[in-house]
């Protein structure tokens, strides 16, 4: 790493997030910062790309739920980015035990660092800016405070949090005293408190010295930095993984890192910052960073429109039209189509509830679902029969495994596969097949340079995901049957 006038500040960003406020294209099993939101990078690695190692950055410490992690591992290496370490969530306990804990995992290495710690899922437009406004706060965090970024609003918002700022710290243009958190405001008090200049918008991006944060947390929450602290001494290596320690982990209070600490601190400080800044929280913030036609719509993919206006329209696949509407959201993926007058959008919460109560897994899943082999997704189903296209990465392979209810036809489209059937292993290339009766252990895995590509045929009385009896399986996962993962 390069010289540098400052000690670089240790990155942690924080992706532990559900994003259901973008459904249809955000699920559950692939939330928003997994997702290409904003151009061509998904919100992580776009994250991840604006700390890059460097002088001023050490390699970021991820914080994820185990479901996302060989997603959230193969993204950073799409980006060249070698993170210090991805740590996992065994139960999901808010963002104050999570900074606790890569506090304590980063105070292993440097006592006396400063970590940024940034969700995932956040937009940030000027990268210049937020460096600057980095700078400071890291200087206010080398003086003792626990500090905040605040964002010059630009409208009256109900839906965030506000900051008053209090004196001025001196020698830190842009840096003050926190005098009060305000929760959401109504409309009115939102509207005064832009109109006064003394607040701003809570970002929930903030600069910590580290040992003053744990000696605060051991103050203020004894209870939940004990609980931090042995689950990171019991911590285990799982492949590239440092998986926290679940029971320690899970005593643990489940609170937010505002209420646990910075509402409660006298060191609390806040950098005003003008950044570009969007927590993407509905497809109505979407519309407004997003790059607007001659009439105010926002369109993405395959979309035609005759007068239609002030709109976001966003397709996924199939050709979506429109005449003659205003102020809409129009969201097509491969198994489900959301509309809603933008200034409704956030309702789309009611919609996966909804989807909850009848236990669909549209709230879940989506059609193409991704698993640390590759993908797979639904080609067609019927009365005791469906097809699927899998698509396995080169060097992977599926567990070996067995199915009690279903048999599978594979056949090769692309690449090279090399199937255990049975007690034969033989070669398929493009074109050719073979078939695995019920109740035969089976594995598939791709020896080549290519993806491979093949249609999978099941047949039989049951074909839920949870028939897998899994026997041995390279990324570790549990052995016996398994309904998440195949």
């Amino acid at each position: 790493m390069a010289a540098s006038s400052s000690p670089p500040v240790f990155p942690v960003i924080l992706s532990g997030g559900s994003g259901i406020r973008l459904w249809p294209l955000s699920r559950r099993a692939y939330p928003k910062q997994l997702l290409p939101l904003v151009g061509e990078e998904t919100l992580l690695q776009a994250t991840a790309v604006r700390v890059r190692e460097g002088d001023s950055f050490e390699r970021p410490l991820i914080l994820c739920n185990d479901a996302h992690r060989f997603i959230i591992a193969e993204q950073l290496r799409a980006k060249d980015i070698t993170p210090l370490a991805i740590a996992l969530e065994p139960v999901a306990r808010n963002t104050a035990p999570a900074i606790t804990a890569a506090a304590l995992i980063i105070s292993e290495q440097e006592p006396e660092a400063v970590m940024l710690v940034l969700p995932s899922d956040h937009v940030i437009r000027d990268p210049d800016r937020f460096r600057q406004a980095v700078e400071t706060a890291a200087q206010a965090a080398r003086n003792g405070h626990l500090t905040t970024f605040g964002i010059v609003p630009e409208h009256p918002e109900t839906g965030f949090g506000y900051i008053r700022r209090g004196n001025p710290i001196d020698g830190l243009s842009g840096a003050y005293e926190v005098a009060e958190f305000v929760e959401k405001p109504d409309a009115a008090r939102a509207e005064s408190f832009v109109r006064s200049g003394d607040y701003a918008w809570n970002s929930g991006i903030f600069v910590f010295p580290v040992r003053k944060l744990l000696e605060e947390i051991g103050r203020l929450q004894p209870e939940m930095l004990d609980a931090c602290r042995d689950s990171v001494a019991g911590a285990t290596r799982d492949l590239t993984f440092t998986r926290l320690e679940e029971a320690a982990f899970g005593t643990s209070p489940s609170i937010s890192i505002d209420h646990a600490l910075m509402e409660k601190t006298q060191s609390a400080a806040v950098v005003t910052c003008d950044i570009g800044w969007s927590d993407v929280g509905s497809w109505g913030a979407l519309w407004e960073i997003g790059d607007t036609d001659e009439h105010g719509n926002v369109t993405l993919g395959d979309v035609v429109l005759h007068d239609v206006e002030n709109s976001y329209i966003r397709s996924e696949r199939r050709l979506v039209a429109a005449v003659g509407v205003r102020d809409l959201v129009i969201v097509e993926t491969d198994d489900a189509i959301f509309v809603s007058p933008r200034e409704r959008a956030q309702e789309v919460k009611e919609i996966v509830s909804e989807l909850d109560r009848a236990e669909r897994p549209e709230a879940e899943l989506h059609a193409r679902v991704y698993r640390p082999w590759g993908y797979y997704e639904g080609v067609a189903e019927g009365d005791r029969f469906q097809v699927k296209r899998i698509s396995v990465k080169p060097g992977e392979k599926l567990s070996l495994q067995m199915h009690h209810h279903r048999a599978e036809h594979w056949v090769v489209v692309e690449g090279t596969a090399r199937v255990t059937n049975g007690d034969q292993e033989i070669l398929l290339s493009e074109n050719q097949s073979t078939y695995i009766p019920i109740g035969v252990t089976h594995r598939l895995e791709n020896p080549g340079e290519i993806d491979l590509t093949l249609i999978e045929v099941q047949s039989g009385s049951y074909l839920g995901e949870d028939d897998i009896v899994r026997f041995d399986d390279i990324y570790g996962r549990s052995p016996g049957a398994d309904s998440s993962e195949s």
